[in-house]
């Protein structure tokens, strides 16, 4: 009786444990994959969000358009051709939730107007302090951290050290050789079909990484 009960009890915990876990997202790209763990209890607007777009299946085919070393990795708004994707209603931004740019964090790009971001998204290669929350002004508002990379940190690292420049209708900080987002699905649900790898296009000249601002 004893033994049946405290099966039971560790039965109850396993199974409580398991819906209490953290939602992750596996992104393949033609460089390779990044696993996302995301945040619902710190940012809950922010992942659903996220999760929609996810299940919508709108990242699938975007780029990362965006890449300064030891800073950020920056996509999910734009076609392979830069043609930018329609997206959902901007979200309420929720940066005040105690999570901090630090290297390896998942966080929403934005414009100046601090609730006005969509569908785009970045990755920190650094721990950038001056994206944080430090006050309800569009000025100090910061950039809402909801997850992090818990694998593929290195493909990441990878996307910041490509060649940049200006291509299509963006003036900078363009990887010349495409990162594209193959698929990006729940962990567990992406497909197992080989990664197309996209030859490289653009001009052959760097742009300076100087940007401070995502937009969004």
């Amino acid at each position: 009786m004893k033994v049946r009960l405290i099966l039971t009890i560790i039965g109850l915990f396993l199974y409580t444990g398991a819906f209490a876990a953290n939602p992750q997202v596996k992104m393949r790209t033609n460089l390779g994959e990044i696993v996302f763990e995301l945040y619902p209890d710190k940012a809950p607007k922010t992942v659903a969000n996220f999760l929609q777009y996810v299940n919508n299946h709108h990242y699938n085919g975007t780029v990362f358009h965006r890449s300064i070393d030891k800073f950020i990795v920056q996509g999910g708004g734009f076609t392979q051709d830069l043609q930018y994707k329609p997206t959902l209603a901007p979200i309420p931004n929720e940066a005040d939730n105690g999570l901090r740019n630090e290297r390896g964090t998942l966080a929403m790009a934005r414009t100046y107007d601090p609730d006005s971001a969509t569908s785009q998204f970045f990755i920190n290669l650094d721990d950038n302090k001056f994206l944080n929350f430090h006050r309800p002004l569009p000025d100090y508002y910061g950039y809402c951290v909801f997850g992090k990379v818990i694998k593929g940190m290195d493909v990441a690292k990878k996307i910041g050290t490509l060649p940049t420049g200006a291509v299509g209708p963006l003036p900078a900080d363009v990887p010349l050789e495409p990162v594209i987002i193959e698929e990006m699905a729940m962990a567990g649900e992406i497909s197992a079909d080989e990664p197309k790898v996209m030859a490289a296009t653009g001009p052959a000249k760097a742009a300076k990484k100087s940007r401070k601002h995502k937009k969004g």
